[in-house]
């Protein structure tokens, strides 16, 4: 439990940078009302933007910088061949490890079909994929891993959030269409 609310806690600082672009969308488009579809929209906004803190930064600089510490490099090249795994579930991971990276990415999924009418299984996997692949990307220059486990995982996180919509759309269509608005 611990090392969840440690990741809550990393994630604070893009949790506010999303709230505070939702509410700036809203305001440059004249929106002050909300409903169902704008707190949902919300609650994506704030998510992406903690998970973008947690996987696009090097480490969790706010924290290190309270403390006094230092920096790690951005564009850190060194050590790339340790860096990348291209095997996948070569490496031994934990079971908090697999279930988290498929946990985590569900919202993605939940969100995108709930707040975007057509939004299938085929745009699930691409936006999981899309996603994923440049996270991955990305930390290899900031100094962190590259592993063909969190792209399989974050996406199939991503395909159980589009399915857990599918299943709560089935069980209560008519809450769930009040999320919608247009067609992507």
């Amino acid at each position: 439990m611990n090392r969840i609310l440690c990741y809550l806690e990393y994630m604070t600082p893009g949790l506010a940078a999303g709230a505070l672009a939702w509410l700036l969308f809203r305001l440059r488009r004249g929106r002050t009302g909300g409903g169902p579809r704008s707190w949902a929209m919300l609650l994506f906004w704030m998510y992406s933007g903690g998970m973008a803190v947690i996987t696009l930064a090097p480490e969790p600089w706010w924290v290190n910088f309270a403390l006094g510490g230092s920096r790690e490099p951005y564009f850190d090249l060194s050590g790339l061949a340790y860096r990348v795994s291209l095997i996948p579930f070569s490496q031994p991971d934990t079971l908090f490890n697999l279930i988290g990276n498929i946990v985590m990415f569900l919202p993605f999924g939940f969100f995108a079909a709930l707040l975007w009418r057509g939004f299938g299984w085929k745009r699930a996997l691409a936006l999981g994929l899309g996603i994923t692949c440049g996270i991955e990307c990305w930390q290899l220059f900031v100094g962190r891993y590259f592993d063909i486990d969190d792209i399989i995982l974050n996406t199939l996180g991503v395909l159980c959030g589009y399915l857990l919509w599918k299943l709560l759309a089935k069980l209560a269509p008519g809450f769930m269409k009040r999320f919608q608005v247009w067609e992507i």
